[in-house]
């Protein structure tokens, strides 16, 4: 974002800096975010790359897709674009990008706040998941990806990743 170049308003953890600045976001209101930030900072707004982006720190665990149990807010706040809710992951060193800090006084977004055990818990489930379709589909980079994630996990989460990671690095190990 920094540059100039065009949407670098994509760096994985500018994402997570301004989703931690919410608490979590909807896919729609990041994205909406991003775009407010582009525009501030005089930058070109290109809508996949911020898709993309996203896409990108979701697949990496940057930002993770949060259940309904895991989110608190206003009792009269649906999620209101019936989109995604996103936290941020293990995987993320939260950062705000330059401007970040007028997002709040932007963006009409209410007081909003994450319970780490149940997101946690939909985190374990869902690398549980993708670990078992990238073994299916003997795909040693996702699997190599996943390795790492668990050790992100394990740091960011009181969780027993163990199991996974013993399971994902035995296949790596035997494709190796």
């Amino acid at each position: 974002m920094a540059d100039g170049s065009g949407p670098s308003v994509a760096a994985r953890d500018d994402l997570a800096g301004v989703v931690d600045l919410f608490g979590w976001l909807t896919r729609t209101e990041l994205s909406r975010a991003l775009s407010e930030l582009a525009f501030k900072q005089r930058a070109e707004v290109d809508e996949d790359a911020i898709d993309a982006a996203i896409d990108l720190a979701v697949a990496e665990y940057a930002l993770v897709p949060a259940p309904d149990e895991a989110l608190s807010r206003a009792e009269s706040e649906p999620i209101s674009d019936g989109g995604t809710a996103l936290a941020v992951g293990p995987a993320a060193f939260p950062t705000l990008p330059e401007g970040a800090e007028d997002l709040p006084h932007i963006l009409d977004v209410p007081d909003r706040g994450v319970d780490r055990e149940a997101l946690a818990d939909a985190v374990l489930d869902r690398l549980r998941e993708e670990a078992i379709e990238a073994i299916g589909e003997g795909d040693a980079d996702r699997l190599e990806t996943l390795a790492d994630v668990t050790y992100d996990v394990e740091a960011w989460a009181p969780v027993d990743v163990d199991p996974v990671r013993t399971r994902i690095l035995a296949e790596v190990d035997e494709g190796a």
